[in-house]
């Protein structure tokens, strides 16, 4: 196999910024095209004569338990291409067909959960700092016209983050990279083939059966007739929308103070918050809810929601907003105080005179409890 350095013009397409001298990065390599040439990126670029990345750099492949011997095979040549390269190997083997029947999972989010918790492992163990996954623009693409198909907010169209932090269980943190949000699909595989580097290929990639590949392979080569620039175009709203987000985070911390306060209001002054398991509640000022602009009200709902670990969905928040006299009447919506709501993962909402309060059912909380401790953390889709 070929082992020439990459030219410097593709070295340029991958995000130098996230890497510092020392750092020790593990990528996530699954044998595609994407982690093939992440691999080979990183391992080119640490060994330039000059301005070498100076980083630790090893891979690690999971073996899911699924595509029988497809996997075996994607398994070898991950192997073949780190001995090649000598690079470390860090090996795993999930049973996800097991770990989705257990939890209640699809089997693709029964899979990102447990390549997540072997990121986390792998990191918790002290074998790397961070994690870097080949997710490309044609990823960004996809992943911000899914989320727009079913409804998302506005965080949900900052799409992939560059970076995003991974909680270890000691309190210490680790870190996802993904360096190529910048490169096209088409550059990537034109890269391998100027290398002589070949790849395995997913045959579950061109299944229609899942939204991302009907995405993929349907709807946006149909869209790209009418924009070429598509990747790069749905690139830069999900930049716009992650510094929104970022901007209506801090705006937040500094309002729900003023707005939202834990318990309920006593005789005599003073709030009531009851610690016991599942028995919350949080209420809002409905008059400062009121000159708030539209924004932010709905961030202020679906914030408070948050705190009592319910997502709220649009329909719902406009619900709570009927319900505060805040937005058009709704038939099923009851406005005057003493009135109350039952929403979805058995959010309680009560109107009072000068608040609207947010609780959840004991039950439902006792059951999201359970859930939480069956299920590792979802976070974005990473690969492998």
């Amino acid at each position: 196999m070929d082992l020439v350095p990459a030219p410097p013009e593709i070295l340029l397409a991958f995000d130098r910024t996230l890497f510092i001298p020392g750092l020790r990065v593990a990528v996530a390599l699954s044998g595609g095209a994407d982690s093939t040439a992440l691999l080979r990126l990183l391992h080119a670029a640490n060994t330039l004569p000059r301005e070498a990345l100076g980083i630790g750099l090893s891979a690690i492949h999971i073996h899911h338990g699924i595509r029988g011997l497809a996997a075996d095979r994607d398994q070898a040549a991950v192997e073949q291409l780190c001995a090649a390269l000598a690079v470390p190997l860090h090996l795993r083997a999930v049973d996800t067909p097991a770990h989705a029947a257990n939890t209640h999972q699809t089997l693709e989010e029964a899979a990102r959960n447990l390549r997540h918790a072997a990121f986390t492992d792998l990191i918790a163990a002290g074998h790397a700092d961070a994690i870097a996954t080949a997710h490309t623009a044609d990823d960004q693409a996809e992943t911000v016209l899914m989320k727009l198909l079913r409804g998302a907010w506005t965080e949900g169209l900052a799409g992939i983050f560059p970076v995003v932090e991974i909680k270890l269980p000691d309190g210490r943190t680790g870190r996802l990279l993904r360096p190529l949000l910048g490169t096209d699909r088409v550059a990537v595989e034109q890269y391998l083939r100027a290398l002589g580097q070949g790849w395995v290929e997913d045959e579950t990639n061109a299944d229609p059966a899942f939204t991302r590949n009907r995405i993929r392979h349907q709807l946006l080569p149909a869209l790209r007739a009418f924009n070429p620039s598509l990747n790069t175009t749905l690139g830069n709203l999900a930049e716009i929308a992650r510094d929104e987000e970022i901007f209506w985070q801090r705006e937040l911390d500094r309002v729900l103070p003023q707005i939202v306060l834990p318990g309920k209001p006593v005789r005599g002054g003073g709030r009531a918050n009851s610690t016991a398991p599942g028995s919350a509640v949080y209420a809002i000022d409905l008059e400062r809810l009121k000159t708030s602009p539209p924004a932010l009200r709905r961030r202020i709902l679906r914030a408070t929601a948050r705190r009592l670990g319910v997502q709220l969905s649009f329909p719902e928040t406009a619900r709570l907003l009927a319900l505060a006299g805040l937005a058009s009447p709704l038939p099923t919506v009851p406005t005057r105080p003493g009135s109350s709501l039952t929403l979805s993962d058995g959010l309680v909402a009560e109107r009072s005179v000068r608040e609207l309060r947010l609780s959840r059912s004991p039950k439902a909380s006792e059951q999201a409890s359970a859930q939480t401790w069956q299920q590792p953390s979802k976070q974005p889709r990473s690969r492998p």
